[in-house]
């Protein structure tokens, strides 16, 4: 008992629902909150489709609507435990970070074509 208190175990809020989760990915039309992916305009999307808290439930988010918003996979992850004011500055820190990682990503690209195509002469 001691150890579940000291870890913190007793306050965590239970998990969603699929009732609940549901009625947030229809609320928001199955659309990511953070970068706009639409999770019914293919299959594949709809796969990555996740319900994020706002302000995370590991930092004692509420379980409440204003807390949940749909968000695509990658987005969720960007995002993490980090805690914002509101959704507005979690959605301006997710696609500044996701920028950056695509331009991480393209660069890495750029430099392993060009070692390919020294590599193949």
């Amino acid at each position: 008992m001691a150890i579940k208190k000291l870890l913190g175990l007793n306050r965590l809020a239970k998990p969603l629902t699929s009732e609940e989760g549901r009625r947030v990915l229809e609320r928001d039309q199955y659309r990511c909150q953070y970068c706009g992916l639409d999770g019914m305009s293919s299959f594949e999307n709809s796969l990555i489709m996740t319900v994020d808290f706002v302000h995370p439930r590991a930092r004692k988010g509420a379980k409440t609507l204003n807390n949940l918003v749909t968000a695509c996979r990658p987005c969720n992850v960007i995002k993490g435990r980090r805690v914002f004011k509101n959704l507005e500055g979690a959605k301006a820190y997710v696609l500044e970070r996701r920028a950056e990682l695509q331009k991480d990503w393209e660069d890495k690209m750029t430099r392993l074509r060009a070692r390919a195509a020294t590599v193949s002469k």
